[in-house]
C-alpha cells in the first residue's frame, strides 16, 4: 500500500475487497458445476444457467440503488448488511435441498456483492488522496479481475475432488475474515442525506435492463418475441429518462447531470467495452476449446489462467503509471492491446491451438488491466463531490451488466450460426469468429472514444 495512508483505511478497503472477491469468485466457479447440478436437481441447462444470469442481473439491479444507499446510510451499516445477506446466501446454497433454494441463495449473494463493490470504490474515492486514486483503483481492479481468473479452476477442483457445496464452505470462511477486519476498521460517513428512494425510477430502469437481457437471449430463438421485448425495453428506458429529468435532486435514482458530462460518458463507454470484452472472452474461449479443439473442461479453464493472473498482477502497476503520467498513455495502451488481441484471434481462427489462445489472451488481458481501473479513476476526477455516489453506482452497475450482455450476445451469435444438431461444430467455429470480429469492432470504438476527447476536455475535468 502507499505510504502516508492510514492503516485503518487500507484495512477497510481490504475487508470490502475480500467480500467483493468472494462474490465474483463464486459466480465464475459455479459455471463449471452446471453439468453436475443438472444431474443432481434434474433441471435442464436453460434453468441451471440462471444461477449465473440471474446472479448478474440481481447484482446489476442492486448496484442501481447504491447511489441512494451510499448517500442515505452509513458505510459501516452497509458493510454489515452486505456481510449478513451474503452469509445468508451462502448458508442457503450450502444446505440447498433443491435447485430453487440454491437459486434463492445465489440471489442473496448477488445482493451482497451489489453493495460491496460500489462500497469499495466509495471508500477509495472518499478516504484516499486524489493523487493515489490510480494506484488504489488498480488494486481494486486486480481483485475484480483476479476472481474470475481463479473461479473456473477453483470450482473445477472443488467439484471434481470434493463436492460443489465445498465452493461455498471456503467462501463462508473468507466472508468471516472480511467481517472481522471490517468491523474493526470501517468508519462511518461524516454525513448522510435523508432522501426518499426513487421507486418509479428503479422500476423503469430494472424493466429496461431485464427486457434488454431477455431480448438479446431470444434473438437466436424467436425474432418476433425478441423484438417485442427490446421494444418495451426501449420504452422503459424512455420512461426512466423522462422521470429522472422531472424529479427533484433529492428523489433521483441517478443524477441526470452525470449523463450530460461528456468526459464521464466517454470514459463510461470505454469501461463498459473493456468489461464486455473481458467476460465475453471468458465465455467464448472455453466453448471453442472444448468443442473445436476437443480439450477437457480443466484445460479449457486453465488456458485463461496465465493471462488472467499476469493481467491482474499488473493492474496496480498500471494504476501507479496513471498516477505518474495521467490518463492518455495508459488508456491508449489499453485500447491498442485490446485491438491487437482481438485482431490476432479473428485472423487466426483456423490455426488456433491451446498455446496460441493462451498467448493471445495474455495480450488481451494486459490491455484490459492497463485500462480498467484507470478508466474509473480518471472518470472520478470529472465529477464534483456531490455526484461521486452517482458516478460510482453507474460504473459499478455497467461493469456487471456488461458481463451479462456480453455473454448473451456471444451465445446468441453462436446459436444463430447453427442449422441443426450435426452442424454444432461449424456453428461454434463460425460463431466464434464472428464473436471475435464483433469484439474487435467494440475495441476500435473504445479507442475512438479515447482519442476523441480533446485537450480542453482533459483540462476541464480537473476544474470539478
Amino acid at each position: 500500500m502507499t505510504k502516508g495512508i492510514a492503516r485503518r483505511t487500507n484495512l477497510s478497503i481490504a475487508s470490502v475487497g475480500i467480500l467483493t472477491f468472494v462474490g465474483i469468485l463464486v459466480e465464475t466457479s459455479m459455471n463449471v458445476t452446471f453439468p453436475t447440478l443438472m444431474k443432481i436437481f434434474a433441471e435442464p441447462l436453460g434453468t441451471v444457467q440462471w444461477l449465473t444470469t440471474g446472479y448478474l442481473l440481481m447484482v446489476t439491479l442492486v448496484m442501481g440503488t447504491t447511489a441512494f444507499l451510499l448517500k442515505r446510510f452509513k458505510k459501516r451499516n452497509l458493510f454489515l448488511f452486505s456481510i449478513g445477506i451474503s452469509t445468508l446466501g451462502i448458508i442457503c446454497c450450502l444446505t440447498a435441498p433443491n435447485f430453487w433454494v440454491l437459486m434463492l441463495g445465489r440471489l442473496f449473494q448477488a445482493s451482497g456483492t451489489g453493495i460491496s463493490t460500489p462500497l469499495m470504490f466509495s471508500i477509495i474515492f472518499s478516504e484516499i488522496p486524489r493523487e493515489h486514486w490510480g494506484t488504489y483503483s488498480g488494486i481494486a481492479a486486480m481483485l475484480i479481475s483476479l476472481a474470475p481468473a481463479l473461479g473456473p479452476t477453483y470450482g473445477g477442483i472443488m467439484n471434481h475432488y470434493f463436492s460443489w457445496r465445498t465452493i461455498f464452505s471456503f467462501a463462508l470462511l473468507l466472508v468471516l475474515v472480511s467481517l472481522l477486519i471490517g468491523i474493526l476498521n470501517i468508519r462511518d460517513n461524516e454525513k448522510q442525506q435523508h432522501n426518499k428512494f426513487d421507486t418509479w425510477g428503479f422500476l423503469t430502469l430494472s424493466f429496461f435492463l431485464i427486457l434488454l437481457e431477455f431480448g438479446i437471449q431470444q434473438l437466436s430463438k424467436n425474432y418476433l418475441y425478441a423484438i417485442t421485448l427490446l421494444f418495451f425495453g426501449i420504452i422503459s428506458l424512455v420512461l426512466f429518462i423522462r422521470h429522472e429529468k422531472n424529479s427533484t435532486d433529492s428523489q433521483q435514482l441517478i443524477n441526470p447531470l452525470v449523463f450530460k458530462n461528456k468526459y464521464l460518458m466517454f470514459r463510461l463507454f470505454n469501461y463498459f467495452v473493456l468489461q464486455l470484452i473481458n467476460i465475453s472472452m471468458s465465455f467464448i474461449i472455453p466453448v471453442f476449446s472444448e468443442n473445436i479443439l476437443q480439450a477437457n473442461s480443466l484445460i479449457a479453464g486453465l488456458v485463461l489462467l496465465p493471462g488472467s493472473l499476469l493481467g491482474s498482477l499488473t493492474a496496480p502497476l498500471a494504476g501507479k503509471w496513471y498516477d505518474q503520467v495521467g490518463a492518455k498513455k495508459p488508456l491508449l495502451t489499453s485500447n491498442c492491446l485490446i485491438i491487437a488481441g482481438m485482431l490476432l484471434f479473428t485472423l487466426s481462427i483456423n490455426d488456433l491451438n491451446i498455446w496460441l489462445i493462451g498467448l493471445f489472451f495474455i495480450v488481451t488481458r494486459l490491455g484490459f488491466n492497463a485500462g480498467f481501473g484507470n478508466t474509473m479513476s480518471d472518470a472520478s476526477k470529472a465529477v464534483p463531490l456531490t455526484q461521486k455516489a452517482d458516478q460510482n453506482s453507474l460504473f459499478s452497475m455497467s461493469q456487471q451488466y456488461a458481463g451479462s450482455i456480453g455473454t448473451a450476445i456471444m451465445a446468441a451469435i453462436i446459436s444463430l450460426q447453427g442449422t441443426g444438431i450435426n452442424n454444432t461444430k461449424n456453428s461454434i467455429l463460425s460463431g466464434t469468429q464472428l464473436g471475435f470480429g464483433l469484439l474487435l469492432i467494440f475495441g476500435i470504438a473504445a479507442l475512438i472514444c479515447t482519442l476523441t476527447l480533446s485537450k480542453k476536455d482533459q483540462q476541464n475535468k480537473f476544474n470539478k
